[in-house]
């Protein structure tokens, strides 16, 4: 079974930063494009970050656009997140997704992608 293993959620103050990493697990595969999504208590899961294969293409949702950069390292076959300047409408279950086949643009849609991780949760304080 093909997943995806989020780490790095947790508690932060506002203002302070965090840094979640996705990799997959079960049946190993080659991470193609790359995206985050978030979901907050009571509202629909929405776009947060994209990558695009090989990395040459980013892409994010306004609201965390100039705080948030998403990376690759391919080598480890890994994607992170580095989130700073956290504000508590940040607050949610962020998800790591990743796509089927590869493409040189970064993907802003949920369906675009095939493979979901379980979710890890962040919440920021005021």
């Amino acid at each position: 079974q093909v997943q995806l293993v989020e780490s790095g959620g947790g508690l932060v103050q506002a203002g302070g930063s965090l840094r979640l990493s996705c990799a997959p697990s079960g049946r190993t595969f080659s991470i193609y494009n790359a995206g985050w999504f978030r979901q907050a208590p009571g509202k629909e899961r929405e776009f947060v970050a994209a990558i695009s294969w090989r990395g040459g293409s980013t892409d994010y949702a306004d609201s965390v656009k100039d705080r948030f950069t998403i990376s690759r390292n391919d080598a480890k076959n890994t994607v992170d997140l580095q989130m700073s300047s956290l504000k508590p409408e940040d607050t949610a279950v962020y998800y790591c997704t990743a796509a089927r086949y590869p493409s040189s643009r970064a993907l802003r849609g949920s369906s675009d992608y095939a493979y979901w991780g379980q979710g890890t949760p962040v919440t920021v304080s005021s």
